[in-house]
């Protein structure tokens, strides 16, 4: 199902970006393509009012200045009296080009079509010389041109000089900027999709990671009301032909655990509630001092009973009061000082401490019981974890840490495990 998901999101992802992308560079190509085609434009008009100024200025156009014109802007020229080539135009079709006669015709029909069509284009004097300049397509060559007609001076009506530009060398570096571009682009979709299906995987983690413990919290939650239904159903079924006094036994032990399935229960409500945004806290403002003392007197018996001594620390000066839910603060306290007890060996020590520093406050538990290895430190906070392996051991189910880290967390604070010197373990609050 996840893999769908990454696959189908790493499509969407970089199909997105690649759309848009490929939409940018369209754009670009527009601009770049036609400024390149109005600047080749302006550099022609700019080499034709050039070779204007040097024809107005000789009185006689040799073959060799043709040739040199040609040569220098790789042009085409066309000069005509009253419609009839020169001989320069004549022996250039002899010598074996003979598209420049065709190029002639379809430059001077699309001329006259210009002339029909708007009369501006004309001059408007005949004892002025004037150019016009215009871009059309060759239909025997295929290619496109920008074609200037000049017509000189009191012979306007019969010299005509008519220049031609081949755009060849335009297309070719269009069509090659187009090239790289497709080239920049596939690889920038291609390096897109990679980033997509590693972003897209990240994204997805949490995700699969919740997945994964949900899977194993429904597994591990199973596993531990297994075993007390099992009980329940072997001892009610062992009431049926059971003696009274027998009998007695065997609902002692539904009961029990009937009450180890209720706590059980609520446990796993509680972490239910914190997963959809539904834990309860209301914050009080509360004597840390106070609560902290009340937690040492109702456990102090259970520490007693197996030769643990338990203390309390308090600062020596008035601690302030500290916002937060005393119900909620004090079923943490309980939750430390039960795992405590419970993995503190006979003639051991717990400690409880408050201090306040920079308007925080530090709650901790301290004892000098198994200890909690490195390993174990990084998953102490899991859901039905414990440290140790057996599942029935000391009645716990491995939720009590869970609900405390939930507790704090929604109270923005923070909850941490270290190793205290000479063997055992630290929880210290911070509020």
């Amino acid at each position: 199902m996840f893999r769908k998901v990454h696959i189908r999101l790493t499509l969407l992802c970089a199909g997105i970006t690649a759309v848009i992308m490929i939409i940018m560079s369209l754009c670009y190509l527009y601009v770049s393509e036609t400024g390149l085609y109005r600047n080749q434009f302006q550099s022609f008009q700019n080499d034709i009012n050039t070779i204007t100024t040097n024809l107005e200025q000789q009185s006689v156009i040799s073959m060799e200045w043709l040739s040199k014109m040609e040569a220098q802007g790789n042009y085409l020229f066309f000069v005509l009296d009253g419609g009839v080539p020169f001989l320069y135009n004549q022996l250039s079709s002899v010598q074996g080009n003979a598209t420049r006669g065709i190029l002639l015709d379809e430059c001077r029909n699309v001329y006259q079509n210009m002339i029909a069509k708007d009369a501006s284009v004309q001059s408007e004097s005949s004892y002025r010389s004037s150019h016009f300049e215009f871009e059309f397509v060759s239909e025997s060559t295929a290619s496109k041109y920008f074609g200037s007609v000049i017509n000189m001076g009191p012979y306007a009506s019969t010299l005509e000089i008519i220049v031609l530009s081949s755009l060849q060398s335009l297309e070719e570096q269009i069509l090659e900027q187009r090239f790289h571009f497709i080239l920049i682009d596939l690889a920038a979709i291609i390096l897109l999709t990679v980033f997509a299906w590693l972003f897209t995987g990240l994204l997805l983690k949490p995700i699969m990671e919740n997945h994964q413990k949900q899977i194993r919290f429904v597994a591990s939650a199973s596993h531990e009301l297994r075993t007390p239904l099992a009980v329940i159903l072997s001892a009610a079924e062992c009431c049926k032909n059971a003696s009274a006094e027998k009998r007695e036994g065997f609902l002692k032990t539904i009961h029990q655990e009937g009450l180890r399935m209720s706590s059980l229960v609520n446990d796993m409500l509680t972490l239910s509630g914190s997963d959809n945004q539904r834990f309860a806290v209301c914050p009080k403002s509360i004597e840390l001092d106070t609560l902290l003392m009340n937690s040492y007197e109702a456990f102090d018996p259970l520490a007693r009973e197996k030769s643990i001594t338990l203390s309390v620390s308090l600062p020596d000066k008035a601690v302030p009061p500290c916002s937060a839910d005393p119900e909620r603060i004090s079923q943490v306290i309980s939750i430390l000082l039960h795992n405590a007890i419970s993995y503190t060996p006979e003639q051991g020590r717990i400690e409880l401490s408050l201090s306040h520093k920079k308007e925080h406050f530090y709650l901790s538990v301290r004892d000098n019981g198994i200890g909690i290895s490195d390993e174990d430190k990084k998953k102490i906070f899991d859901r039905f974890y414990r440290v140790e392996k057996s599942r029935s051991a000391k009645g716990h189910f491995g939720l009590g840490l869970s609900i405390a880290y939930e507790i704090i967390k929604a109270h923005g604070g923070s909850i941490q495990v270290t190793d205290a010197e000479g063997g055992g373990s630290i929880f210290t609050i911070i509020l």
